[in-house]
């Protein structure tokens, strides 16, 4: 399953209230488009306005959402992360998210991520998350792709 279907796909089956709000990245339909990552959190900032949302994000748009956190952690109530893409940032991102989530109460974030993700294994984000807190939720799943179809487990962690 591509980003885009992913996304369309995790929209339709949290969705409550038709509260839910899928960003696309312009680059999916216009490969001519650079993907710029903290000019995406600014306009999706500017969607969201004063509201308070939650998060639900996957490989890069972690980093996104990261940037959109440090911008206005006040805006965001629960963050759910799938398949951080270790491997693919660079050290200055990596600080990025890791600074993003200490704003954020860590009972308020959930990561799932795939014990063989080829971007970044179980273990691997294990430890990155242990370096924010101890308390965030990081659920291992036996699977070796990048791949996160846990619609019902996000869908239940946000009503908690």
């Amino acid at each position: 399953m591509q980003n885009k279907e992913w996304l369309e796909e995790t929209a339709k089956k949290i969705n409550v209230d038709g509260e839910i709000r899928p960003i696309y990245w312009d680059h999916w339909t216009d490969p001519s488009k650079e993907f710029n990552k903290e000019e995406k959190a600014r306009l999706i900032n500017d969607i969201v306005g004063m509201r308070v949302v939650d998060i639900v994000a996957k490989s890069i748009g972690t980093l996104v959402a990261a940037y959109m956190i440090q911008k206005a952690p006040e805006k965001i109530h629960k963050i759910v992360f799938n398949g951080i893409c270790l491997n693919d940032l660079n050290e200055d991102e990596k600080e990025v998210i890791k600074s993003a989530l200490k704003l954020i109460s860590p009972e308020n974030i959930m990561c799932y991520q795939n014990e063989e993700d080829p971007h970044g294994s179980f273990d691997q984000a294990k430890k990155f998350l242990s370096e924010v807190s101890p308390d965030i939720k990081i659920i291992s799943k036996e699977r070796g792709d990048h791949e996160y179809p846990y619609f019902e487990e996000f869908h239940n962690f946000l009503l908690e």
